[in-house]
């Protein structure tokens, strides 16, 4: 059985819990979920693809409730947790620069949102550059630290966007 770490479910078709799925194993041994009858599917290496079932292979999700963590975070904080859910994994200065912000203020939140675990830091290997910037453009990762949302932040920044 899976656990929520090796999953994500795809944005192109948004797969629910009352779609019939499938996934395939991604470059970084993520299982990416689509709905079954997904176009993107028609592209992937059939070698890498898997039958999935929701009972077996996913923890649903459960209902979030706002926490004092979650109260404790300012609009900053939240468009920081918006910007790495729509671009994926990314670095301070590209945030700093796409939320106009100082690149000061971008490591101190990046450094505030890790220590709550709403983000971790990516370690150093092959990864997808800017996600729906560049397409299929794979760097070595160095220089920069990268990040990406933690499952706790994805869970966060979709609460407040669907609730603000």
């Amino acid at each position: 059985m899976k656990t929520r770490e090796d999953y994500t479910l795809a944005k192109c078709c948004s797969p629910t819990p009352d779609d019939i799925i499938k996934g395939y194993y991604s470059h970084d041994n993520i299982i990416k979920v689509h709905k079954e009858n997904c176009d993107k599917l028609d592209n992937i290496d059939q070698d890498r693809l898997i039958k999935l079932n929701w009972d077996d292979v996913i923890e649903h999700d459960q209902e979030f409730e706002p926490d004092d963590l979650y109260r404790s975070l300012e609009a900053i904080d939240f468009k920081v947790l918006s910007h790495h859910l729509e671009f994926g994994i990314d670095y301070a200065h590209v945030v700093a620069r796409k939320q106009n912000i100082s690149k000061q203020e971008a490591f101190e939140i990046h450094q505030k949102l890790k220590e709550k675990n709403l983000i971790d830091r990516v370690e150093p290997k092959i990864i997808q550059y800017r996600k729906g910037i560049v397409e299929n453009k794979w760097i070595k990762h160095r220089n920069h630290t990268y990040y990406q949302l933690t499952k706790q932040g994805e869970i966060y920044i979709k609460y407040y966007l669907t609730n603000k």
